[in-house]
């Protein structure tokens, strides 16, 4: 039996979607009310630096940032097959590169704050 990494690629898939579904609405809400003064003082810039500044919460955005992005990468990579273009590998290599230099872009921004 020949050896395939798309179950990796599938598992990020899977949980990118979940958390893409479920989780990112909530933090656009959340930051479109803290940029709008418009919530608890909870979610003050404070307080939500304060929560990137934290290991647990950088661990937090990562984790969500890093599903997104792997989760549209893939998404587009179907995508772009559905549209007829047929150079598989070369689009895999381009969408996978991207999320993975988005994730990687991540971990510096996060190691920065």
């Amino acid at each position: 039996m020949a050896k395939s990494n798309k179950p990796i690629f599938w598992g990020l898939f899977a949980a990118g979607g979940t958390v893409t579904a479920f989780v990112t609405p909530v933090l656009v809400l959340i930051t479109l009310f803290a940029a709008m003064r418009f919530s608890p003082a909870l979610f003050t810039y404070e307080y939500l630096h304060a929560f990137a500044a934290n290991w647990l919460g950088k661990l937090v955005i990562f984790g969500i940032i890093l599903l997104s992005l792997w989760h549209a990468a893939h998404r587009l990579r179907v995508t772009v097959h559905d549209f007829g273009v047929r150079a598989d590998t070369l689009v895999a290599y381009v969408v996978y590169g991207l999320a993975g230099l988005g994730t990687l872009l991540t971990i510096i921004y996060l190691l920065r704050i």
